[in-house]
């Protein structure tokens, strides 16, 4: 069955200069002209994104509100550096040891290995498990299973070598140079979550996030300086029954970002919020959160009567 996802598009008319926002000294600066919504279109209802037992491949034409679960697999793997590689011993008994780990372009986990170790199975199988915190609420994590492997051929060693010196900045011995032959990546949300498989052919066709390098300063920068800002995009942007007492930002991605909002005794829950249009710099992410709390904040002051469709979809957390 198809998913059916409105793109967001942006419209760009001035605002009336009487209900131009004032600017907070640690708000970032706001560039002209000011993001107007369209009608019906922003945060509309869409079904989560879920994608067992659909393929991604089967969504590609759609514009998702949320990265795909192999392009944040992608993403974890490229912001880690560190995680658990489990194997079988020799004995049959299950190990995992703590490794250093760099991916190549295709993402394909590099690792340095003491050969003579004596941990690992014949047979080669593997899984490498990936966690990445996020502001300290989130921990997103992606497990790869499949081969442990030797490179036996010059070019892909010189590959692999590369991406271990581009993220160490050290070489490795030839003997020690491992790689794990991508076959499946089951990626979960956070703890406690249903994972979501992705097969090796998907995980090496995404791309990680844009915002990767600059995500934790954007999340640390609005959550120190616009707190008032996330609260009113709570009260304008999602449909809530209920007063919230604290909210913060979990992560931003090039799609949007996450909030995480708490109002006793409710409890605790997670809601996502779409960017207008998708964005593919920290620059282009700062300003259409801006552009949002301007439009926000007219709707707050009565200057703009909201004509779009408030988030619905919460997740409980507690």
């Amino acid at each position: 069955m198809a998913l059916h996802i409105q793109t967001i598009r942006a419209h760009l008319p001035l605002p009336p200069l009487a209900t131009s926002k004032p600017m907070s000294p640690l708000s970032f600066p706001l560039p002209p002209p000011v993001l107007r919504l369209p009608p019906k279109s922003l945060l509309k209802k869409t079904p989560p994104f879920a994608l067992s037992p659909v393929s991604e491949s089967t969504l590609v034409e759609l514009t998702p509100t949320k990265p795909f679960p192999s392009q944040v697999s992608r993403t974890i793997l490229e912001l880690s550096s560190h995680g658990t590689l489990s194997t079988l011993t020799q004995d049959g008994w299950p190990l995992g040891v703590g490794v250093r780990f760099a991916v190549d372009p295709d993402g394909t986990p590099v690792l340095c290995l003491n050969e003579a170790d004596g941990h690992f199975s014949r047979d080669g199988r593997s899984a490498l498990h990936v966690q990445l915190r996020q502001s300290g609420l989130r921990t997103p994590q992606c497990t790869i299973q499949g081969s442990l492997c030797k490179p036996e051929d010059a070019v892909l060693s010189r590959r692999l070598r590369s991406a271990w010196t581009k993220r160490f900045g050290s070489d490795v011995g030839e003997d020690q140079l491992f790689y794990i032959d991508v076959e499946r990546v089951l990626q979960i949300e956070d703890f406690g979550e249903v994972g979501t498989w992705v097969n090796s052919s998907e995980y090496r066709s995404a791309s990680p996030d844009p915002l990767r390098d600059c995500a934790e300063r954007i999340v640390d920068e609005i959550n120190s300086n616009n707190i008032e800002d996330i609260h009113r995009f709570c009260n304008v942007y999602v449909d809530l029954d209920f007063q919230v007492l604290e909210a913060k930002m979990i992560w931003v991605d090039r799609l949007g970002f996450d909030l995480r909002i708490y109002s006793p005794p409710k409890g605790t829950f997670d809601v996502r919020i779409p960017f207008p249009r998708e964005v593919t710099d920290e620059k282009g992410a700062k300003s259409s959160f801006n552009c949002m709390s301007q439009l926000a904040w007219e709707v707050e002051k009565n200057f703009y009567v909201p004509d779009f469709e408030k988030v619905e979809r919460l997740k409980q957390i507690s």
